[in-house]
């Protein structure tokens, strides 16, 4: 059996032109695929007619691999890549298999010797840390902490006690619609003196990247809202 390639295809955060966040190559490279593992299909017809498949996005095939996905059912993938077809994979924003199940797909090509191809496009997650501050010598993305707010605020001590031991910059995310739950128990839970930084939208024209301690941001409140946000703190 010879198989394709997979494509990790990076996608923008906001509703912009996508011309204008990811690179030519990228761009270029789309309407060479007829085969697209995503997210959410809707969100994917919506990005690849902007990117330049408008009035093509009807004939193209469309697989979801979400939360609800099973790891089992992933295998079912497979025969996708048959006789040399090249597939690509689309997260809901940003680069596709971080924080994110296409991973599980990722690693289902690594098994069978399918060749797996990344594509340049920014991530938020580096961008964050440059522009915060903090240190970009040590730090760790934690990716998602527990939604319960007990669970959450526990989650969050531990990770301001491992910042100031190893002066370590921690990054972590939040599903949108949970975001200034998320930075309200950062607000209750944190030492004064921690530094945060809120980092939304990235890319997009009404981006927002403020770092400020806890103290500061409790005299300067925000409502990040349901936008793409990275957090970073340090202690």
């Amino acid at each position: 059996m010879t198989y394709g390639k997979l494509y990790l295809i990076p996608t923008p955060l906001g509703e912009g032109n996508p011309a204008e966040v990811l690179p030519a190559p990228v761009l270029e490279l789309l309407p060479t695929l007829d085969c697209f593992v995503v997210e959410q299909v809707r969100t994917a017809r919506r990005f690849l007619s902007s990117a330049g498949l408008k009035g093509h996005v009807g004939e193209l095939e469309f697989h979801e691999l979400n939360e609800h996905t099973r790891p089992e059912e992933v295998e079912a993938y497979l025969p996708l890549f048959a006789n040399g077809r090249n597939v690509g994979l689309l997260s809901e924003a940003g680069l596709p298999a971080v924080a994110d199940p296409g991973a599980l797909l990722v690693a289902l090509c690594h098994r069978h010797g399918i060749e797996v191809v990344p594509l340049v496009g920014p991530s938020s997650l580096m961008m964050a840390l440059m522009a915060s501050g903090l240190n970009g010598q040590s730090f760790a993305f934690v990716g998602y902490i527990p939604a319960k707010t007990d669970e959450r605020r526990s989650a969050l001590k531990n990770l301001e006690k491992r910042s100031a031991a190893a002066r370590q910059t921690q990054i972590l995310i939040e599903t949108p619609y949970r975001n200034d739950a998320l930075f309200a128990d950062m607000l209750q839970t944190l030492g004064a003196s921690v530094r945060l930084c809120i980092a939304a939208n990235l890319t997009c024209e009404d981006a927002f990247i403020r770092t400020r301690t806890v103290a500061q941001w409790k005299e300067h409140p925000v409502t990040i809202g349901k936008r793409p946000c990275v957090f970073l703190i340090l202690s």
